[in-house]
């Protein structure tokens, strides 16, 4: 039995529920902050009858934009994409360049007259917006039209039938109808000024219409200060706009919780997701009640703190999570995995040796930056540990395959073939790119630790500790799935701010140096989230 399912079954036994250690949900009708110890950034959520949809930022990562499904707004589960793979440019396939920390950002979706609409724009040349459309936000989304860039843009249909675009700080821009361009001749226009306290960051907007008044709520980071939500409203679109600040707690030694939205529950009562930076883990989603004063979205409890244990918003709805284990025995990947760039598909598969997915070298490549097909998930809060069974019998000579903790920095356990023979290695890589092109401009690496394999099939661990001050990832590998063996030294996870814009992730990865045609092949993917 493998190490979830024997650590299930003993939960099971002792009346426990396996499913609450796995997010926030506590299990007794209450959860605790964050709601999702997992990378989730610039959220967006929508109620549509008892549904509640999120959409996310996972930047370069394909599939992107992920649809997330909630009938509380603390047990989320993947249920799909907007789309599939983008094909602008050549970067997108890992060809001449990268698109690390460009590609989706802060997705907005809206729902009107019985469809969802997602509009994104890759912060990235060619700079424009993508509109999407689904009936079915779990199904299909189908390309509507390409508009101009928007910086974290928020849609808004208005009740008379006209369409706006709120974006940068103060920024409006009106759309046709039907999504397809702006509107000529509709409105374009810087509808606030910056206050003189935003003196720093002031963007990511979300826009709702509540009781007749527009509110604009945005992260504000004043100079000197910490990250705060602040609400822009008016009775008409181009103002007058007043504002107040709506959140400012710091929750922890993290900085501020600021930028999300707000949705209500259908029966009178609001709630607020807002995200906060928490080092190598990435951006985490809190959720928090937001009550309605003189008007205001006020954010938190009521002494304006985000609560870090409160009732859950709807009772009842089971436990379910936004990392999972994978046997690869299903004739899909499961929908939480993301491709690092588009995939290759010829070079991966769930059909030539079923029940393992099958990673197949296409390309020489000098480092795992460069690679295709290195298939991800996030890593978790407190503390998580994934492991993966490898069988390594397929590689060639200078093939390099193995498990990371993946992100600009990234600690990885690494087997290379060289002379027949299997040296797995606990390394560090670190990557540079060209500001402009994001080129890999080199790489730099570090292997503390280098063993020689003596059998092909090997299991690899990643235990990752994100409490706080730690970011650390650990290494072990075995042969038997029993009895680890610690390779390599403690490796320190991070938030990469200048190329990946992400928090680490799970990866695996196989790449040839040489030539192409080795492959290894992936029995299982085992996560476990560890209880503090």
């Amino acid at each position: 039995m493998r190490f979830v399912q024997f650590v299930a079954a003993v939960a099971c036994a002792l009346g426990m529920s396996f499913g609450a250690w796995a997010q926030g949900d506590n299990g007794d009708g209450t959860f605790s902050n964050p709601v999702l110890w997992a990378d989730v950034p610039d959220p967006d959520v929508i109620r549509v009858g008892r549904d509640f949809y999120m959409v996310s930022t996972t930047m370069h990562l394909m599939p992107g934009a992920p649809v997330m499904h909630s009938r509380d707004l603390v047990n989320w589960r993947t249920v799909g994409y907007v789309f599939d793979r983008l094909d602008d440019k050549p970067a997108y396939d890992l060809l001449g360049a990268t698109v690390y920390g460009r590609g989706q950002w802060a997705t907005s979706m809206r729902y009107h007259d019985g469809m969802y609409y997602a509009y994104f724009s890759p912060n990235d040349a060619p700079f424009r917006g993508y509109v999407y459309k689904a009936k079915d936000p779990a199904g299909e989304w189908t390309l509507v039209s390409r508009i101009p860039h928007f910086h974290d843009a928020s849609l808004l249909f208005d009740d008379d039938g006209r369409v706006y675009m709120f974006y940068g700080a103060g920024q409006v821009r009106e759309l046709r109808p039907d999504l397809t361009d702006v509107m000529p001749g509709g409105l374009d226009a810087r509808v606030f000024e910056r206050g003189s306290d935003e003196t720093g960051l002031l963007e990511g907007s979300r826009v709702i219409k509540h009781d007749g008044k527009y509110y604009v709520l945005m992260i504000s980071w004043p100079a000197g200060g910490i990250r705060r939500q602040v609400c822009y409203r008016a009775d008409r679109i181009t103002g007058p706009y007043e504002k107040r600040v709506v959140l400012e707690d710091r929750f922890g030694p993290y900085g501020g919780v600021g930028q999300g939205t707000i949705v209500d529950d259908g029966r009178g009562n609001w709630y607020g997701i807002i995200f906060q930076d928490r080092g190598g883990v990435g951006r985490v989603p809190m959720l928090m009640p937001c009550r309605w004063v003189d008007g205001w979205p006020m954010l938190g409890d009521g002494q304006g703190h985000v609560p870090e244990v409160m009732e859950k918003p709807v009772a009842g709805c089971a436990p379910r999570g936004v990392v999972v284990s994978d046997d690869f025995g299903g004739k899909r990947l499961k929908m939480e995995w993301q491709w690092n760039h588009n995939p290759v598909d010829s070079c991966w598969s769930l059909r030539e040796r079923r029940g393992w997915l099958r990673l197949t070298a296409g390309r020489v490549v000098e480092s795992i930056f460069e690679a295709p097909n290195t298939l991800t998930q996030r890593m978790e809060g407190p503390r998580c540990r994934g492991v993966v069974a490898m069988d390594l019998a397929g590689m060639e000579d200078g093939d390099v395959a193995g498990f990371a903790a993946f992100n600009g920095d990234t600690g990885m356990l690494a087997v290379e073939c060289r002379g027949g023979r299997k040296y797995l290695s606990m390394r560090s890589e670190s990557v540079s790119l060209a500001d402009d092109t994001k080129r890999v401009t080199g790489v730099e690496r570090e292997v503390p630790e280098e063993v020689e394999l003596t059998s092909d099939m090997v299991y690899l661990r990643i235990d990752a500790d994100f409490r706080p001050g730690r970011d650390m990832a650990s290494f072990m590998y075995s042969y038997d799935n029993s009895t680890w063996t610690k390779i390599g030294r403690d490796y320190r996870m991070i938030f990469d701010y200048r190329r990946f814009f992400m928090g680490s992730k799970f990866a695996i990865f196989n790449y040839a140096t040489c030539r192409t045609g080795g492959h290894v092949d992936v029995d299982f993917f085992d996560y476990e989230r560890l209880r503090d």
